[in-house]
């Protein structure tokens, strides 16, 4: 059985509409904000029901296809029904809570999507089944064994923590993306979730992860953010009965070794694997190894065998479900960062064009462009993107950049810059640039409109 190309996502639940803390933090005793999430189906409808289930978490920042479907079409959907699931402003799920919610409220709305799935299955209710989860997915997945601990058969629970992070540090990234939204992180994230020379052999599944970042709804990774700031479940490991397998990466800042250790010690029945050169990611760092050791721990196996077998960095061939198209071959984490946001902003014809007219003599230029430029300026966090647009056009037009200043046009419609805006514009630069530069940007703006059929 394979992955299904285009996963469906499964209908999210409606938000719990019980009265909810404010948006500061959830208060002890306050029922939980039951956020909708949104499912994603990773193996073909074919006889999957016949499968026991797994239920896949995502790590904060990624959707679910991007992060698991290598990983599932790496031996996981031979043997279970798996069920990703996005979360709130993530992926496939465009629903964000008025309000602030807990773990606790995150790992109930997974169980009502469980739920949900499994009525279609034709399962009783109730029923258990299997999970695996990634940094904040694993963090529910801890949740998840301590409030329902009869769903849970079993957990694999990689690059994650009891507690991860501290209060101010996720304060901190709040307020970052609050102020210049996820496309901010980019450049951050770029360095911090992949292990040494996998944006080298993987740069479609790299691309794949940073696009699936900043076009995350910043209410919605800021909402996941408070959920953690306030996520500690250290004191209360011991009361997890069920199998645990933790996997650690070994080059994982977020969530290092110790915090993997940490809970196959503290859990009644715990394991721990350390994966080499892998960093935050490892169901998309190291596909295959994580498929062996997932069948492994939940269907029996040998934990030594299944890290002994290949691909235990980088996996199978193919790009990440969800992938955006990419270029650079090579590993240089800025360039990674500002080719996402260079095909955000000018598109995925454009970026094609310039990267396939790249030669020996220009490559070097090309990554220093899309390094320093789209990484180092139009990655930094103090104007959005809009912002840099007028910014940008106002440049264009004072120094009589013709060629530039049309593809920047479309780039300012991409961004928000509306038509009338673009007008405006143009019409200051007509004092402080000239009138006879003005003259011809409006000339080149007007056929640029035109062509997009707004003029």
């Amino acid at each position: 059985m394979t992955p299904d190309p285009t996963p469906d996502p499964t209908p999210a639940p409606t938000p719990d509409p019980r009265p909810a803390p404010a948006a500061a933090g959830v208060s002890p005793g306050d029922p939980p904000v039951v956020p909708a999430v949104t499912g994603v189906r990773l193996s073909g409808a074919a006889h999957r029901a016949d499968l026991p289930l797994l239920v896949v978490g995502p790590s904060l920042g990624t959707s679910a296809a991007t992060l698991w479907t290598r990983c599932a079409a790496a031996g996981l959907t031979e043997v279970f029904d798996v069920l990703a699931w996005d979360l709130p402003g993530h992926g496939h799920n465009t629903a964000v809570p008025a309000r602030a919610f807990d773990l606790a409220g995150l790992a109930a709305g997974v169980l009502v999507l469980v739920d949900e799935v499994m009525t279609q299955r034709g399962d009783p209710p109730g029923s258990s089944f299997a999970y695996a989860g990634d940094s904040v997915g694993g963090a529910v997945g801890l949740q998840l064994l301590l409030d329902a601990p009869d769903r849970v058969d079993a957990a694999v629970l990689l690059c994650t923590g009891a507690r991860i992070g501290t209060a101010a540090s996720w304060t901190e990234r709040m307020a970052t993306v609050t102020d210049s939204g996820t496309p901010a992180l980019v450049s951050g994230s770029a360095q911090r979730w992949f292990g040494p020379g996998f944006l080298d052999r993987e740069p479609e599944a790299g691309s794949a992860l940073l696009h699936a970042l900043s076009a995350a709804r910043d209410e919605g990774y800021v909402a996941v953010c408070g959920a953690l700031a306030a996520f500690d479940v250290r004191d209360r490991l011991g009361e997890i009965t069920a199998p645990v397998l933790a996997v650690a990466g070994s080059h994982d800042v977020a969530t290092p070794p110790e915090s993997l250790r940490a809970i196959a010690d503290g859990v009644v029945h715990g394991a721990y694997v350390e994966l080499p050169d892998v960093a935050h990611l490892a169901p998309a760092e190291a596909p295959e190894v994580v498929a062996r050791l997932v069948r492994a721990h939940l269907l029996g196996g040998s934990l030594d065998e299944a890290l002994a077998g290949p691909g235990a960095v980088g996996g199978a061939g193919g790009g990440a479900g969800g992938a955006a198209p990419a270029a650079y071959d090579g590993d240089d984490p800025r360039v990674a960062a500002g080719l996402v946001t260079r095909r955000e902003v000018l598109g995925d014809a454009h970026v094609d064009r310039a990267r396939a007219a790249t030669t020996d003599f220009t490559r070097d230029f090309q990554d220093f462009i899309t390094a320093y430029a789209w990484d180092g300026v139009w990655n930094r966090p103090g104007l959005d993107r809009r912002s840099r647009s007028l910014v940008t056009l106002t440049a264009l037009v004072a120094r009589g950049h013709h060629e530039e200043l049309a593809m920047h046009v479309r780039a300012a419609r991409t961004n928000g810059v509306t038509v009338e805006e673009i007008r405006e514009v143009l019409l200051q630069t007509a004092i402080y640039c000239g009138v006879p530069d003005a003259n011809a940007a409006f000339r080149v703006a007007q056929q640029v409109l035109a062509d997009l059929g707004e003029a």
